[in-house]
């Protein structure tokens, strides 16, 4: 009987799922994530090599549109004052140069104008970015007609900006292409990825990445649990690292974008035992795809030149979502300390004359990554009673907090200084609540108790979170509340937006109300 193979069909969602469910569920056996794994002196000295972060092309892209839409505003102004006026813009000329500044920069996008492979032949593109800029002034011109303005402006000017600003973007482009050559050759702009797996699937990806015209994928390394026998120890030129658990280690001191699981689709057990170990990692997950006969559920894959790549995680914030995280957290800091400040001054004398030793406790916490971050609050115990490490959680009635800590922790403001590690940047405004390096339920650690505990660590903590305004603030004395703290942490991070860390912060002050937790 003749066999014929059918199409494999793949649901990235599924697995997603399937690898939440279990890890957040229970303690499993593998606590890889937990553990502190001592890297071969190969794999640490690649380590040190990709420390320095990157920008991506989409950063890039977004950046060179801000530009393009000053320079040409710019442009416009500059020639208004030359020659129309200069004593100032009109609302009409103001309108025209902002407009025609944002209709040029759309042009251009629809121009395709904004790929990278674009970016990288100036020469070839000349026509199509001339083409859309003029499309620009086309449709500034209708607009003006349409609302019988035309005797308003200068022809001489609007013709002079036409010119101006074709002149910059041929300039411009050419020197663009030159610095993404460059960024391209010191690895300023690339996606730095790791591949997991070896033998002859690794092989062929790598070929494959290897004769992409536009590959941005700069290759660091290859990780495999299997031993030489199946996975050589040189694959394609590039050397394999250590195994799985190395490569968590590898992934937090180097600054890698992208995990690319090189294994069959059908192998969805060995997939979903890696997945249990890899998604606790701030990075993309990709499973290559580049074998045939699949078929792809709409929305599932991305493509890095033509080889797809399954999506399996993305990593929760990047690019432009993380500036725009970084300025939501710069100015709320801003504003509340301008407005707290006669608080935390007087919390930090009241400290003061409580009790001998300092005002500010630090706390060594774990941070973005599973990085070590130093916190900052107001004491509230005694100088000669005070646990660092939190392994001895604080409970009611505790003898080791003073009188004055035992308020200022009821309502919170020992958290206060916090606002400067959120200008520091190790802490965000809002995200999972960074806890003590030693902090146990049970007596045991809450990796052990709750096997996805470390995926909190994908962004960076918060002042406040999900968790904390849903109730889950205080003591963990048993070990349901660390997990369910942990199920609400995951929940903001695979939900985040700007809106929930606004809905969030402003909820916090209400929340704080309830002291029933706190001690």
């Amino acid at each position: 009987m003749n066999h014929v193979d059918k199409p494999v069909s793949f649901d990235p969602e599924a697995l997603r799922r399937k690898v939440s469910e279990i890890s957040v569920a229970a303690p499993g056996e593998s606590q890889d994530a937990g553990q502190t794994v001592e890297l071969n002196p190969l794999a640490r000295k690649i380590a040190a090599q990709f420390r320095a972060d990157t920008y991506s092309p989409s950063m890039i892209i977004g950046l060179l549109r801000l530009l393009e839409f000053g320079a040409l505003l710019a442009l416009g102004y500059g020639i208004h004052a030359l020659y129309v006026s200069s004593m100032g813009l009109s609302v009409f000329y103001l309108c025209v140069l902002v407009g025609g500044a944002a209709i040029g920069v759309l042009m251009l996008q629809f121009a395709d104008a904004y790929q990278v492979p674009a970016l990288r032949s100036p020469w070839r593109m000349t026509p199509r970015i001339l083409a859309a800029w003029a499309l620009a002034f086309g449709a500034m011109a209708l607009i003006v007609f349409f609302f019988k303005s035309g005797e308003q402006y200068s022809r001489v000017w609007f013709a002079s900006w036409f010119v101006a600003g074709a002149l910059y973007l041929v300039i411009e482009r050419q020197v663009i292409a030159y610095s993404i050559r460059r960024w391209a050759r010191n690895g300023t702009m690339e996606r730095r990825a790791v591949i997991v797996g070896g033998g002859e699937p690794a092989k062929e990806l790598i070929r494959t990445l290897e004769h992409q015209p536009e590959n941005d994928i700069r290759i660091c390394g290859i990780f495999d649990d299997r031993d030489e026998r199946r996975s050589p120890a040189i694959i394609a030129g590039y050397p394999k690292l250590g195994n799985v658990a190395e490569l968590v280690e590898f992934a937090r001191l180097a600054r890698i974008d992208m995990l690319i699981i090189s294994l069959p689709l059908s192998a969805e057990a060995r997939i979903l035992a890696l997945l249990k170990k890899l998604w606790v990692l701030p990075v993309d997950i990709r499973l290559a795809a580049h074998s045939k006969g699949l078929r792809f559920r709409p929305r599932s894959y991305s493509q890095v030149g033509s080889l797809p790549m399954l999506d399996i995680f993305d990593k929760p914030i990047a690019d432009w979502d993380n500036v725009a995280k970084r300025l939501f957290d710069v100015f709320f800091s801003v504003v509340a300390l301008l407005l707290l400040w006669p608080v935390m001054l007087g919390a930090a004398i009241a400290v003061k004359l409580s009790s001998p030793g300092p005002i500010i406790f630090k706390q060594k916490r774990h941070g973005f990554n599973n990085e070590i971050i130093e916190v900052y609050k107001f004491r509230s115990m005694y100088t000669h009673l005070a646990d660092p490490t939190a392994k001895a959680a604080v409970t009611k009635g505790d003898p080791r907090v003073t009188r004055v800590g035992r308020f200022l922790r009821k309502s919170s403001i020992d958290e206060l200084p916090q606002f400067f590690n959120v200008l520091k940047g190790d802490l965000s405004l809002v995200g999972p609540r960074p806890h003590a390096i030693q902090a146990q339920s049970n007596d045991r650690k809450y990796v052990d108790v709750v096997e996805s505990y470390f995926a909190r660590h994908r962004v960076k903590p918060g002042v406040t979170g999900w968790a904390q305004i849903n109730g889950w603030r205080g003591e963990i004395d048993h070990d349901d509340k660390i997990r369910f703290r942990t199920e609400f942490d995951l929940y903001y991070i695979e939900n985040w937006s700007l809106w929930l860390d606004l809905k969030i912060l402003f909820l916090t002050p209400l929340r704080l109300l309830n002291t029933e937790n706190a001690y």
